[in-house]
Parts: structure tokens; C-alpha cells; sequence
């Protein structure tokens, strides 16, 4: 019962942060005069508009992850630089605030909601899915956020950096021609060290999980960090997380 009430609450947590995500880029590109992305259906909150196989998976069992990159035109813009920019950023400032809402919903049902409940009834049950599904709505958001920022081609990161350089600076021109296959060693090599730690039982091997603890490190000391301090004094008691 557990383990199902784990896998659902995590699906429904990818499709909450990465369709709006994906929606916001789609969105900001529109209002800045591009109309590339609702052309192709992306002005929309159907997931299977957005939604990429592989990025799901790897959201749901590593807590980073992406979706379908949304088409633009950046020479429809009607201001370049600014449109780059603002479209760029647009999905994990949507992230960060569907991260802000979340956590103090995990802390009333799980610092309160779930201590008044009788354990192992159906209520208790229920309360507990929507209580897991909004703490990986925020871990998943904060994730997701450090990870698109990452200057790489095709991240959100690279795209921040295309809007404040020129196309002939060799920094921009390397991490476009490279990024990618960097991007994908990265996350292979993440992958086996998550099934490495799995098998083996080392904590230690985290550690050599770059991209998993750059994330984890960066989502959690500096990201979520705002958003829990605030919260926790409003509050008055941190978050008790699920096991």
C-alpha cells in the first residue's frame, strides 16, 4: 500500500512541476511576441503536449529531470535580449513558486494533520498521499530548478547565458557545441551511481554522484533554503519529512 501511494503521489508530483513549467516558457515566449509554441499546441496544460518519457522516469526516481523543450523563435521577439531572457527563466520562477506554495502544505498535513489521525485508517491514507505528493512537489521543484539552470545546451541555463552574450563569445560557442554530451555523461554517470548505491548499500558513493549532489546540495542549502526558513518561522517548527 505504501510503495503504490509512494509511485502515485510521485507521477502526479512530475506532472504539477513540469507542465507548468513547460507552460510558463510557452506562455512568456506569447506575451513577448512569439507565437511559435502556440502554433505547435504548447499554450496548453495537456500533459501529453509536454510531457518526454525519459524525463519523466528520471524526475520520478532521481528528483531532476525535464520534459518536451518548447519551440521558439527568438527572432520574433520583440525585444531579443529581454524575450531570451524572461522566456528563459520563466519556468523555474514557476517552479520556485509552486515550491513556496507546497511546503507549508506538507507542514499542516504532516506536522498536524497527520498526528490527529488515527494510523492505518483510510483517512490517515489519504492524508498521508497528499501530504508525500506535496513534499515531492517541493523537492521536485527546487530540483528541477538548480538542474534548468545549468549553462548547457538545451537547458534554461544556457539559454540565460545566450541572452546576455554575443553569439561570437567562445565561452557560449563551447557549452552549445559540448553542452549536450556533457549534459548526458552527467546524468548517465548519476543513473549508475544511484544503482550502485542501491546494490551496494554505500552512502559514500553520493559523493561521486556529481550532478545528483550538485543538485541535492544546491536545491536544498540554497534554493529551498528561503523558502523553509520562511515558512518554518511562520510556523514555528520545521517540516517532518517522509521516510
Amino acid at each position: 500500500m505504501t510503495n503504490f501511494i509512494s509511485l502515485l503521489a510521485s507521477v502526479l508530483a512530475v506532472f504539477f512541476v513540469l507542465i507548468p513549467h513547460e507552460l510558463a516558457h510557452a506562455f512568456i515566449a506569447y506575451k513577448n511576441g512569439d507565437g511559435t509554441a502556440k502554433m505547435y499546441g504548447r499554450l496548453t496544460l495537456n500533459p501529453i503536449k509536454h510531457l518526454d518519457p525519459i524525463g519523466i522516469v528520471l524526475c520520478i526516481f532521481t528528483g531532476f529531470g525535464w520534459a518536451k523543450p518548447v519551440p521558439i523563435n527568438p527572432y520574433n521577439f520583440r525585444r531579443y535580449r529581454v524575450g531570451l531572457f524572461t522566456t528563459a527563466i520563466a519556468g523555474v520562477v514557476t517552479n520556485y513558486i509552486i515550491a513556496f506554495i507546497a511546503y507549508p502544505l506538507c507542514l499542516v498535513l504532516g506536522n498536524i494533520a497527520l498526528s490527529a489521525i488515527t494510523a492505518n485508517t483510510a483517512l490517515y491514507y489519504f492524508v498521508e498521499f497528499f501530504y508525500l505528493m506535496f513534499y515531492l512537489i517541493y523537492l521536485y521543484s527546487i530540483s528541477v530548478f538548480v538542474f534548468n539552470l545549468l549553462p548547457l545546451y538545451p537547458l534554461d541555463g544556457f539559454r540565460v547565458v545566450e541572452s546576455v552574450t554575443r553569439e561570437v563569445n567562445p565561452v557560449r560557442r563551447f557549452l552549445k557545441t559540448y553542452g549536450y554530451y556533457i549534459l548526458i555523461i552527467l546524468v548517465i554517470e548519476s543513473f549508475f551511481c544511484d544503482i550502485l548505491m542501491r546494490i551496494t548499500g554505500l552512502s559514500v558513493i553520493k559523493y561521486f554522484d556529481i550532478l545528483g549532489f550538485y543538485v541535492q546540495w544546491f536545491a536544498k542549502n540554497i534554493i529551498g533554503f528561503p523558502i523553509t526558513a520562511i515558512w518554518d518561522a511562520i510556523f514555528g517548527y520545521p517540516i517532518t519529512w517522509p521516510v
